[in-house]
């Protein structure tokens, strides 16, 4: 089967990042706004743009997608252990752990850079 071997990851039963169990969404670590730049094509397989992914809680994902630009995610954070690494995801991730499955932060007003 030709489609087989570009399967995301298994749906884990938590979030990859703050472990609780809550709905997931895919974060494609290499953002999907970018698969059709050259840029991107160059520097990885098809097959890696469309499977590298986490599986994310909605606070999560939106927090990751709120700090970072789609070409930092792309350029810098293609990692679950590089997210990890950025401050102040972080900060978000070991805050939002100690949270209830059910609880929804706030979304903060933030200004675009």
């Amino acid at each position: 089967m030709a489609g087989h071997e570009l399967s995301p990851p298994p749906r884990p039963d938590a979030c990859e990042l703050c472990g609780r169990a809550a709905p997931l969404t895919k974060h494609h670590l290499i953002p999907r706004s970018l698969h059709g730049k050259a840029r991107y094509r160059r520097r990885f397989a098809r097959a890696e743009r469309l499977t590298a992914i986490l599986w994310v809680c909605h606070p999560c994902h939106r927090h990751l997608h709120a700090v970072l630009s789609e070409r930092e995610l792309a350029d810098h954070y293609r990692s679950r252990e590089a997210l990890l690494g950025h401050p102040e995801i972080r900060a978000f991730v070991d805050w939002l752990a100690t949270k209830p499955a059910g609880f929804k932060p706030k979304r903060p007003r933030r200004r675009r850079r």
